[in-house]
Parts: C-alpha cells; structure tokens; sequence
C-alpha cells in the first residue's frame, strides 16, 4: 500500500473529528461513561436548538416536542425512535448502533408540572418500561412557566425530602448538563438504575 493509501484512516478521522465530533465520540466510546458522556455531549446541543428556536414550537405539544427532539438526536451512530415498545409505548429509545455489547437508554418525556407529575412519570419509566438492561434513563422536562432554575430545584427537594422509587441517598448534580440531576433507584430485579432528569427551557418570554 501506498503511503498516500495508509494515511486515508488517519485523514478520514481527522474529517469526522472536525465535521462531526459527537459521532466520533460515540463511534469510539469504549466504556458505558464514556458512552454516556459523548450521549450527554449530543443532547445538550439538541436542546440548545430547542430553547433557541421554543417560540418557533409554541403550539407543540408534548409528542411534537420530543419528536423535534428525536430528530435532532438522530445522528450516524445513534437510532432515536419514538413510541417504540417496550412493555407499553416509550416515549424516546436510543440505541447504540456501534457499541459492543449492545447498549440502550429508555426516555420519558414530559412537560413539567410540579413533582407529583414528575415522580408519576419517573415511576412510569421505572416500572413499566425500563427491564434492567438499558444503560440508565432519561427523564425530559420541557419547562414552560418562568424560572426554570427554580422549578428544577423545588423537584430536587421534593424527592429528597421523599424519595420516590426505592431512590438511593439525595440526587446529584448533573456532571454535564445545566438544569439537571441524577438519581439512582434499584429495580425490581435488583439492580441500581440511575435517571438524568434534564430540563429544558421552553418558556415563551
């Protein structure tokens, strides 16, 4: 081969490294953390494109939110669709198409209304759809009334003042994403499951 030939690899990664940087994250995750930070990387420039263009999808409601969201999500490396099965139609999977072994994370999307509806959507995707087998959930928060920061606070407490769903110690701050925490809860197989509950910012004004 070549030298021209031999260094055509090393070109290509240096393309999709400038072009496409979250694809080459994914495409080069070797672990579920690295996995989940180059997941993190993505998501927080889809919803980025969604509070900058929010008065754009006023009228949307929950499913036209999340299906903006899924498609901007969609990206070489990841297959994002909504209202697939599993145990009842979830709102957003997300596969992994280039990890070994097979990896997946489960989401539930709802606009935010307070901790009650909050916890009754994280039980949902605990209980009912989540087997044990997906890497971590996803919780969406479209937050259209004022002071998002605010809002996403009094659901913390509320949750550490109550746990819901066999939570295990206080939520923790998001390692990435602004508007956002982990919890972790133990599933009925067992098994420690934590869930990033990630806000974003739909208020109209």
């Amino acid at each position: 081969m070549s030298k021209k030939g031999r260094n055509k690899p090393a070109e290509l990664i240096k393309r999709i490294e400038r072009k496409a940087p979250e694809y080459l994250d994914l495409l080069t995750a070797g672990n579920d953390s690295d996995v989940e930070l180059a997941f993190n990387a993505l998501l927080d420039k889809s919803l980025r494109n969604l509070e900058s263009n929010r008065t754009h999808y006023a009228s949307l409601d929950e499913e036209g939110l999340t299906a903006v969201l899924s498609g901007a999500l969609s990206v070489p490396g990841l297959t994002v669709t909504q209202e697939a099965h599993s145990n009842g139609h979830v709102d957003i999977t997300i596969d992994f198409d280039h990890c070994v072994p097979a990896r997946r994370k489960l989401g539930e999307a709802k606009i935010e209304g307070g901790p009650r509806r909050h916890v009754k959507g994280l039980e949902q995707l605990l209980d009912r759809y989540t087997t044990g087998r997906e890497l971590g959930g996803l919780l969406i928060l479209y937050v259209r009334l004022p002071n998002i920061s605010a809002r996403v606070k009094k659901l913390r407490d509320a949750m550490d003042a109550s746990p819901p769903r066999s939570q295990k110690g206080t939520t923790q701050d998001h390692v990435l994403l602004q508007w956002a925490f982990a919890s972790t809860h133990v599933l009925k197989s067992g098994n420690p499951h934590e869930v990033s509950h990630v806000a974003c910012n739909m208020c109209p004004k």
